[in-house]
């Protein structure tokens, strides 16, 4: 795979300070609370017991990837966000990384630059 050059490379996350069950936990309870769920009404929507959805916002236990996947969905997250890794890139490389975006648009033909914002209309 190619990767130009001006695109920025990003150090490894750092270990977590704590156990990541605790850290999917908090996130859980924070996505559940913005958008206005309790846990019976989220463990329905992704078709686990409440109990089982308490001992994952507790830190008992890990989610599967297809649970993980359906907290997602149901809680409008991204699974960084519910894995807790920072959802926003420090402004610098923000900037950098806009600029190289930035470059490659102007490069696309009309027929490119049109299928580019037909696919970006479906994003959410």
């Amino acid at each position: 795979m190619h990767i130009p050059p001006d695109i920025r490379v990003f150090a490894p996350p750092k270990p977590p300070s704590r156990p990541l069950p605790a850290i999917i936990g908090d996130t859980l309870r924070t996505a559940r609370l913005r958008v206005g769920l309790n846990q019976s009404e989220v463990a329905k929507v992704i078709s686990i017991s409440r109990n089982a959805y308490s001992r994952l916002e507790r830190g008992l236990m890990l989610p599967s990837i297809v649970t993980l996947y359906r907290l997602c969905t149901a809680l409008n997250a991204t699974p960084n966000e519910l894995l807790g890794f920072h959802t926003a890139m420090p402004p610098d490389v923000a900037a950098a990384a806009k600029d190289a975006l930035r470059r490659r648009v102007h490069k696309l033909s009309a027929h490119q630059a049109l299928a580019l914002i037909q696919l970006l209309s479906g994003v959410r």
